[in-house]
């Protein structure tokens, strides 16, 4: 039976899937959760077999919790389930370690299709998604210039949370670490991105997409 993670803030989406996969009969869905961070969390615990994960995901953007599991669990098999799909998003969920990138509204058979290709070792993407297009710009090394890439895991969430308004101390309470470390968290992300003020940072996670404008 293999073992299966729902992350999507839309409690018909998760539902929806997992009625296509338990009428399948050879998935079992182990948890549910509804922002990124849980994601992270639930999948480090449970070692799933396969991870649906949206993109726009509340407390930490589906992109950096897909980077995450990536290291925390490798052996699962992530398939993204998001409404973009614009090239952008598509290379960078890729880039990042994606198996699959389904896109929402996709026909149940399309969904189960995904798992019988990502479970055998390939990828599978949407079909109006051109793979050989995608393929050759995900091949390309990223810029290694860019300053989000010197964030560690955690400076990223407290990037991600700062961006939602969040305070010091409701981000230490939200990650379980001390307001002190929040803070300062918050001022190495800011020094690292050449960040000024809170709109600065705002505006530099609308336009990496880490939150909607």
């Amino acid at each position: 039976m293999n073992t299966v993670i729902l992350a999507d803030d839309h409690d018909i989406v998760r539902r929806g899937v997992r009625a296509v996969l338990e009428a399948d009969g050879r998935f079992q869905v182990v948890a549910e959760v509804s922002d990124g961070l849980s994601a992270v969390q639930m999948v480090e615990k449970h070692k799933p077999s396969l991870l649906f994960l949206d993109l726009s995901l509340p407390r930490l953007h589906g992109l950096e919790a897909l980077r995450q599991i990536r290291i925390t669990s490798p052996t699962t098999k992530v398939l993204v389930l998001s409404m973009h799909n614009d090239e952008p998003y598509v290379i960078e969920a890729l880039r990042s370690g994606a198996s699959a990138y389904i896109l929402k509204g996709s026909e149940s058979d399309e969904i189960v299709r995904a798992t019988q290709e990502v479970l055998a070792g390939r990828r599978f993407l949407s079909a109006p998604l051109t793979e050989w297009a995608i393929t050759a710009l995900a091949v390309k090394t990223p810029e290694t210039s860019d300053a989000y890439n010197t964030l560690s895991p955690r400076e990223r969430e407290v990037l991600q949370i700062s961006a939602e308004g969040f305070s010091n101390a409701e981000i230490a309470e939200k990650l379980f670490i001390s307001a002190r470390t929040a803070e300062t968290h918050r001022a190495n992300l800011m020094r690292k991105l050449n960040l000024q003020t809170q709109t600065d940072l705002v505006r530099y996670t609308i336009r990496r997409g880490l939150i909607q404008a």
